[in-house]
């Protein structure tokens, strides 16, 4: 199976395609989506949709795993991150793939075990469940691994086992 994790940002977007047999995870890829600050935020967006679009296509996730939005103190910052995390969002749906979203203290609770961790320590425990040689960084990137490693760990071993390295099935596709 696997997991495409996305850290949004508006001047950069993390990103982290892990995949795992039901017990050991592995890194596909990951790095990040920076914007030029001299650019429109318009023109920053299809840029963040475009690349998302082609890591899809070449990864081929499973599922893709969003970081949520959380309660900001700046209403501008929270806005252009809830843009970001749109066209996140429907590059995933756009390539009809599984979306999932969790919030940051579920990310940090489902990797280093506790809610308030700090940066440095999810940096350190992707790298040590990954079987990297350095913590991925810059820390967005290792936010995105997180969030992908998360959402193996919420699938449990039967939902890893149930999904076998296949695409996930839509919700767009179930008769009712």
């Amino acid at each position: 199976m696997r997991v495409l994790g996305i850290d949004p940002g508006s001047d950069r977007t993390g990103y982290g395609c892990v995949e795992t047999n039901g017990t050991r995870h592995r890194l596909v890829t990951c790095g990040a989506v920076a914007t030029r600050g001299a650019v429109s935020f318009a023109d920053k967006l299809l840029t963040i949709h475009r690349e998302i679009a082609r890591l899809i296509d070449v990864c081929h996730p499973d599922s893709v795993a969003v970081e949520n939005l959380f309660l900001a103190v700046n209403t501008r910052s929270a806005l252009k991150l809830g843009h970001v995390r749109g066209v996140a969002l429907l590059a995933a749906v756009e390539a009809d793939v599984e979306v999932a979203e969790y919030s940051p203290a579920e990310v940090k609770r489902a990797v280093v075990g506790y809610g308030r961790a700090e940066k440095h320590q999810v940096q350190q425990m992707v790298r040590l469940l990954l079987g990297m040689k350095s913590a991925p960084s810059p820390h967005d990137v290792a936010d995105a691994l997180a969030v992908a490693i998360c959402h193996v760990n919420h699938l449990g071993p039967l939902g890893r086992a149930k999904a076998g390295g296949t695409r996930g099935t839509s919700w767009r596709r179930l008769k009712l």
